[in-house]
């Protein structure tokens, strides 16, 4: 099931939504995933929802990116973005959520169906590729796209979700990020957010030349793959990075990041990092770093990109 609408606040200066200008979307969601204060949950619930932030104008690959969206240049016969949502339909997650921008209909094409196609297959025989393009997504899986009005960052991308995710747990997904791993890293958060009982962050040990282009973490181990966090800082010089492990493009995150975001401040161009949203949420609720087990590619750069072609061509496609 597919539904489309609802402009999220910008939550600069006070701005409500029926201030801003431009036009206004909506979408009718369950009232009873508000139902509970934050403050009155026990124990972490099922993790359902995932976030994609898909809004981004994919400047490195211009011109290819011009009229198509970056996330569905493809990594041999799959668009990015396909890897990301299978990799969290793989943990078990049910609810899309798309924050798109102008020029992203593409995408919301992509998870549709397309009976014209589907039928001219059919008549041709052609079964396998009838499959997979039947098969893109299962059928109990809700695809839900929402648009970020304007580009003020990550924390603000997650932000535009908060009233469809509700008072809920939920995934965050930088498709930029294609990880093979033998279990759905989302799985593996996933996992680790209920042993913990709290946020967890994806996190990879960098060279420490690299400290400047993640967010860094600090804290204590509470096991071999698992570390509590006690502070975190946004694209550190080497001299300055409390450590190497950075965080990379997958969270398992709880309600509360929503009202720390929303207090956070925004930043040079007037973004909102959420980055600095975990800092805070960190204060007063346990976030934990897992060191996860894949293998990442950078696909928001062209060598990443093009690494990532040739090695899952070569794994997957024998090519």
């Amino acid at each position: 099931m597919t539904f489309r609408g609802i402009l999220c606040p910008l939550n600069r200066a006070g701005m409500t939504v029926a201030e801003m200008p431009g036009p206004k979307r909506y979408i009718t969601y369950d009232s009873n995933s508000l139902a509970q204060p934050w403050k009155d949950r026990l124990h972490m619930k099922p993790i359902r929802k995932a976030v994609f932030p898909v809004a981004g104008m994919g400047t490195r690959f211009l011109p290819a990116t011009k009229a198509m969206p970056k996330e569905m240049l493809p990594i041999v016969d799959k668009p990015l973005i396909q890897y990301a949502v299978e990799e969290a339909i793989a943990a078990g997650i049910t609810d899309l959520i798309f924050i798109t921008g102008r020029n992203k209909r593409a995408i919301e094409d992509h998870f549709d169906r397309v009976p014209e196609l589907e039928a001219d297959l059919a008549a041709k025989n052609k079964t396998e590729l009838l499959d997979a393009i039947r098969n893109i997504i299962p059928s109990y899986v809700n695809c839900i796209y929402t648009r970020q009005p304007a580009p003020l960052g990550l924390g603000h991308a997650v932000l535009c979700a908060a009233p469809i995710v509700g008072n809920e747990p939920f995934a965050v997904l930088l498709a930029d990020d294609l990880i093979d791993a033998k279990t759905s890293v989302t799985q593996q958060l996933v996992e680790a957010a209920h042993q913990q009982d709290g946020s967890v962050l994806a996190i990879q040990n960098i060279g420490i030349e690299h400290t400047n282009r993640y967010g860094i973490i600090s804290g204590e181990a509470v096991n071999e793959k698992t570390m509590r966090l006690r502070g975190m800082v946004e694209k550190p010089e080497p001299s300055d990075a409390p450590s190497t492990l950075a965080v990379v493009g997958r969270y398992v995150l709880e309600p509360e990041i929503f009202e720390h975001l929303r207090q956070t401040q925004a930043g040079v161009g007037g973004e909102i990092q959420l980055t600095d949203g975990i800092a805070s949420l960190l204060q007063a609720r346990a976030v934990f770093g897992l060191e996860y087990e894949g293998r990442r590619y950078d696909c928001g750069s062209k060598a990443g990109f093009f690494e990532a072609t040739l090695e899952l061509g070569r794994k997957y496609h024998g090519l």
